[in-house]
């Protein structure tokens, strides 16, 4: 297949300096890179679709390299990522799925090999439907001050025969985090979990 048809790029940065208690030190940083492309399969039911996920892969990323300049340019800042993918009406969810490998494997690259799965979420969508896009720690998917989303999407998008692809990623854990759990400084390494 022919590299992905890009209509929109965008990348946001989120500062939280607070949620309603003591002002952080230093903000939490959320960041999401949106790509808006045309969806090659819109429209009818293809059975082989598995070959596009080779062509997301440079897409990829350059989603992930853009996400790590707009969080200053050092990978070793990112603690948490997640993934997702609105797929719009023409489309149907299996497309969507299709992100999971090449938007994963962009980020583990680029941040230098992070051993957590990278959360994610899909769905069909209209014109301006919203994601919300989990997140969690890129070591240990266990660590639950860093369970997290933001949300993306774009007032435009994804139009029937598009899919808009996002890939988020955050400089730290939820800005006021208390619920209990494995805690980072405490993370083992050895399976991506704990």
């Amino acid at each position: 297949m022919p590299e992905p048809e890009l209509r929109k790029f965008l990348t946001v940065v989120e500062e939280i300096h607070h949620e309603g208690g003591p002002r952080a030190e230093k903000p939490l940083l959320r960041a999401a890179a949106v790509a808006v492309i045309r969806n090659p399969f819109a429209g009818r039911y293809e059975p082989e679709i598995q070959g596009f996920m080779d062509d997301l892969k440079p897409l990829g990323l350059m989603m992930a390299r853009r996400l790590v300049a707009a969080l200053g340019g050092d990978p070793s800042v990112v603690e948490g990522y997640g993934k997702g993918a609105i797929v719009g009406a023409a489309g149907e969810l299996e497309h969507g799925a299709l992100w999971h490998a090449p938007g994963g494997y962009a980020m583990r690259e680029v941040l230098g090999g992070a051993k957590a799965i990278v959360p994610s979420a899909k769905k069909v969508g209209g014109v301006g439907a919203r994601l919300d896009v989990p997140v969690t720690h890129v070591n240990a998917s266990y660590v639950r001050s860093h369970f997290d989303s933001m949300e993306v999407g774009l007032n435009d998008a994804p139009r029937a025969d598009e899919m808009l692809l996002a890939l988020v990623m955050t400089t730290g854990p939820r800005i006021h985090s208390r619920a209990g759990g494995l805690e980072a400084g405490d993370i083992k390494g050895e399976d991506g979990l704990r």
